[in-house]
């Protein structure tokens, strides 16, 4: 038995799938044996990016009241800079903005604002091609291939997919129902507009979604549906509790989940645990490995007429959303905590 502890950032008054991840692992390691807890490291808002991987790595999780941690298991940035002679990274993402996303922070800012994002951008890039090597990490694993893929084409870091399990809770598939379900944390990168535009193309006429969730995206979401008039077949229940979610997920007829170079998405994983199949898109990232095309899922092109066309044949056909949902339930079926555990755990 190892005293193991999960090291993970977090900005207060906030959730998300990192937290998820973190939660689930410390249950898989007690489960397991050992002794496990999760500890909390700054993650500072733009402009004091440097001050949160000072923080961290000032913060050494080797002894806790005297009695000596095993090993240290992180999981976002900036924990990976935190020190600890047995480290293992399972990384859900690097700091989006000066990777992928870039540039998207500079547009609309000044020349010297430019210049210094440009310099920070340099400097994150380095401090991470540090910490994420093997001088500062025994194992680097990171939570899917296009996390894996966009490390190595920004600093040239190799690290290999480990995929998370869907979260421990009570899945079941009560039926194939009438209508298309949505979760997540609602921001632009999640693309839930295009669903909604989906339900207004030709295709997509008769389609009824539930898309729950909170985020800055949701006014204009309302407002879309209105103006599509789609508002009376999409409804927005906010945020839903656990078990108002696997309701969700066991009553409807599939999910649709169509993010923008998604880390991983544990909505798919979810979906597949409840037996029902996902829409997705070719570009969603981690979504899009995880689904086989027209076995456990359908991946569309990122349009509108593309979505509407994937919603309109899982609708019609329920003998479909069986056949793929029991495929994507093979798939999560596969993915199991202890064997994450395996491997995540030093010996």
């Amino acid at each position: 038995m190892a005293r193991i502890a999960v090291v993970s950032s977090h900005p207060p008054f906030s959730d998300g799938g990192h937290l998820v991840i973190a939660r689930a692992l410390v249950c898989a390691l007690q489960e397991s044996g050992h002794e496990a807890d999760i500890v909390y490291t700054p993650q500072n808002r733009y402009g004091r990016q440097g001050a949160a991987y000072l923080a961290n790595w000032l913060t050494d999780v080797g002894d806790s009241m005297g009695q000596r941690i095993d090993q240290a298991i992180s999981l976002r940035f900036p924990a990976y800079v935190v020190r600890h002679p047995r480290h293992v990274c399972w990384l859900s993402h690097t700091m989006r903005e000066y990777y992928d996303l870039w540039p998207r922070p500079i547009l609309g800012v000044g020349v010297k604002g430019r210049i210094k994002e440009h310099v920070r951008r340099r400097l994150i890039h380095a401090a991470d091609r540090h910490f994420l090597g093997p001088r500062h990490l025994q194992r680097f694993f990171v939570i899917s291939q296009t996390v894996s893929d966009r490390i190595r084409d920004a600093i040239g870091v190799q690290s290999e997919a480990l995929y998370p399990p869907p979260p421990p809770r009570p899945y079941r598939c009560d039926r194939y129902g009438d209508f298309i379900f949505g979760v997540s944390r609602l921001t632009p990168l999640k693309r839930y507009d295009l669903l909604i535009r989906a339900l207004a193309e030709p295709a997509g006429r008769g389609v009824r979604a539930v898309i729950a969730g909170e985020g800055d995206d949701r006014a204009r979401l309302h407002a879309l549906a209105r103006e599509l008039g789609v508002a009376d077949r999409v409804s927005f229940p906010g945020r839903i509790d656990d078990e108002t979610m696997i309701e969700l997920y066991a009553t409807c007829r599939a999910v649709c989940f169509t993010p923008q170079e998604e880390d991983y998405g544990f909505i798919t994983a979810e979906a597949f645990a409840s037996r029902k199949p996902v829409v997705s898109s070719v570009d969603s990232g981690g979504p899009a490995e995880l689904i086989e095309h027209g076995v456990s899922g359908l991946l569309c092109e990122p349009t509108p007429a593309s979505v509407a066309d994937g919603l309109r044949a899982i609708s019609e056909d329920v003998s479909m959303a069986e056949r793929m949902g029991e495929a994507g339930a093979a798939r999560a079926a596969a993915l199991t905590w202890p064997a994450t555990v395996e491997r995540l755990v030093l010996r």
